[in-house]
């Protein structure tokens, strides 16, 4: 993308360009492409309340974030204060994106916006998004057409300016002549939409939805009449954001609802591992529909020193066998060795032992075939597998930290093993919003893959006995029987403890549990 802000042959500096975004109902896999390329190569967001956290992790180092929290009666900058702000920016000669909930076309105030930059002198682009008004009712299963019952559509907003002194609404046309309606931002407002709506000619009893955070974990999906729908409402105690739709497609959604009867849909479940580890199973965890709060206890990082892996990568031939127990130490291994102008080749004839089949899948992914991976993806699984005969002379990157039961037992049996760090974990700074929320047991599951994530959660929540404060009817999901001693070592209890100790199986293990206890 073009550097809006590079001089041009007068030597001025150009104005910079601001890009209008939707984002999306919320969910974060429903932002566009365009979308996030700008958000990866601009100078600043401006972003609402109701864009979702997730897209900030695409933006760049360096790039400057402004919150001006658009929500209902609660606005940190007022529209004016905004419209200013990024007329400023774009002054400045900034790339701006401009993040807006749903399209920033569709009652998001982006024209606007766009009026203020033109009047302005200020280039902008503006980058469609996908309005709740579809997807929300999408992911309620309700298809706003459908040839059997409609095919008109009304998109209404159900929150007109507050200084128009009478509604430009035409309700007895919207009644009329509509099939289908959808109110935006009208829940505070659903009493007097669905009288205006009987009283314009519409049938009391037409089916109606309303759909609260309409495409996240939290979707809260309720059904009635035009004329019980406030009342519906009101005991299932919604409040913004949602949308109300009305017409006959309504009573699509007992059969077409597949979002919400997801096996993990309404469970929120906190993620403790290190953050450029988690995203594999809380995408695995999303697509079951669970709520994932990645709430990092531990972040990889280098050796205080390479000097003891750089001599014995100097000295492989003379290495019999090598050990890894762990991605982390493959992918730190063969990083340094490329780093030292080596390749695979300078591993030819030793023996290649891998724990675990995660840990084999990246062997391979070097170019490198295990010759041994046990059945028990534990220390002891490999103690028992591996071949009994002369001495040798063992290599095993690992941890800094870890287990001593396998280097030791192997040096009993007469091996040498050098057990060089590769790595160490430590502990990461708690988010203190997401820290409460377990302790006040907001969460449904909270899922351990490592000893050390056990012992840096509890750190993180204020020790042992704070930790144990964590209300019983939160779930603690262990990834294996070491990760469980641990936990019960620091007095936590294990709900959860998959046959195999791997991610897939774990998450299995969730889904199972969760459904045997909803039976």
């Amino acid at each position: 993308m073009r550097n809006e802000k590079e001089e041009d042959v007068s030597g001025e500096k150009r104005t910079g360009k601001v890009y209008l975004i939707g984002a999306g109902p919320g969910d974060a896999g429903l932002l566009t492409i365009k979308g996030r390329e700008i958000l990866q190569t601009c100078d600043a967001v401006v972003y609402d309340y109701l864009a979702n956290p997730e897209f900030l992790g695409y933006i760049r180092e360096g790039c400057e974030t402004i919150y001006v929290g658009k929500k209902s009666a609660h606005h940190t900058l007022s529209q004016w204060e905004i419209n200013q702000l990024l007329v400023r920016l774009g002054k400045e000669g900034k790339v701006v994106a401009r993040l807006k909930g749903g399209d920033p076309y569709i009652f998001g105030r982006g024209g606007e916006e766009a009026q203020v930059l033109q009047e302005a002198g200020i280039s902008f682009e503006v980058v469609p998004g996908i309005t709740s008004a579809i997807a929300a009712p999408a992911y309620a299963g309700i298809p706003l057409s459908h040839r059997d019952f409609t095919s008109t559509i009304g998109i209404v907003t159900g929150h007109e300016r507050p200084d128009k002194e009478k509604s430009a609404i035409n309700w007895k046309g919207l009644a009329s002549s509509m099939g289908t309606l959808v109110f935006l931002m009208g829940v505070k407002n659903l009493q007097r939409i669905c009288e205006n709506l009987i009283e314009a000619g519409k049938a009391p009893e037409t089916p109606a939805a309303v759909v609260r955070w309409g495409t996240t974990p939290r979707q809260q999906t309720v059904t009635g009449t035009l004329d019980t729908m406030p009342e519906v409402a009101e005991r299932a105690g919604i409040t913004p954001p949602a949308i109300l739709v009305v017409g006959q497609v309504v009573s699509l959604r007992d059969s077409l609802n597949w979002f919400e009867t997801r096996p993990l849909f309404g469970k929120r479940i906190v993620v403790t591992r290190a953050r450029a580890q988690a995203s594999e199973m809380k995408r695995r965890l999303e697509a079951l529909g669970a709520e994932v709060i990645s709430f990092p206890t531990i972040r990889i990082v280098p050796p205080a020193s390479w000097q003891r892996l750089d001599q014995a990568l100097e000295e492989l031939t003379s290495y019999d066998a090598m050990i890894f127990s762990s991605v982390n130490g493959v992918e730190a291994f063969f990083e340094r060795l490329f780093a030292r102008g080596k390749d695979t080749r300078a591993l030819g004839g030793l023996f290649a032992s891998a724990i675990g089949p995660k840990t084999a899948e990246k062997l391979r992914d070097f170019g490198i075939v295990p010759d041994l991976v046990p059945d028990d993806y534990r220390a002891e699984g490999l103690l028992s597998a591996f071949p009994e005969g002369e001495a040798k002379r063992i290599l095993f990157p690992r941890a800094r930290v870890a287990r001593e039961i396998l280097p030791e037992t192997l040096r009993q049996r007469g091996h040498q093993v050098d057990v060089i760090p590769v790595y160490e974990t430590v502990m990461e700074e708690p988010a203190l919003e997401d820290r409460d929320e377990i302790l006040e047991g907001k969460v449904d599951i909270i899922t351990f893959t490592a000893s050390s994530t056990v012992r840096n959660f509890v750190a993180m929540m204020g020790g042992q006995d704070v930790a144990r404060t964590i209300p019983d009817k939160v779930m603690i999901a262990s990834i294996g029987p070491v990760t469980s001693e641990t936990l019960r070592s620091v007095g936590l209890k294990v709900d959860i403890e998959p046959p195999e100790y791997t991610i897939d199986a774990l998450i299995e293990a969730i889904r199972e549990e969760v459904e045997k206890r909803r039976v």
